[in-house]
């Protein structure tokens, strides 16, 4: 059964082909994903990687956590289920309608 991985301190520039290319050198890399801002488009950092085996898993981890790949020290561990979120609120709890420019009043 196939183990996902999380895979943390990846530079910005790094290209799912180059951690796949990487932790195959751990065995069988059923997908490799990394995380991208919604807003910017560029990597947060971190993604993960799903090894074929637990044995595979485990191999990754001893073999990549704390070392240094593209100039950054990774973190390499077993992924956890993702836990349940809050909603957002958007960011403006002032709720209604927006601001103003004070309510038309103007002084000359």
């Amino acid at each position: 059964m196939a183990t996902k991985l999380y895979v943390g301190g990846l530079p910005y520039s790094t290209q799912e082909d180059a951690v796949k290319e990487l932790f195959a050198q751990a065995g069988t890399v059923v997908s490799a994903v990394i995380i991208m801002d919604k807003m910017s488009g560029r990597s947060k950092g971190f993604g993960f990687v799903e090894m074929s085996s637990n044995e595979e898993a485990q191999k990754a981890i001893s073999m990549f956590n704390d070392q240094e790949f593209e100039g950054r020290k990774l973190t390499v561990n077993e992924a956890r289920p993702m836990e349940a979120r809050p909603p957002r609120s958007g960011g403006n709890d002032r709720g209604g309608y927006g601001g103003g420019n004070g309510g038309g009043r103007r002084e000359y």
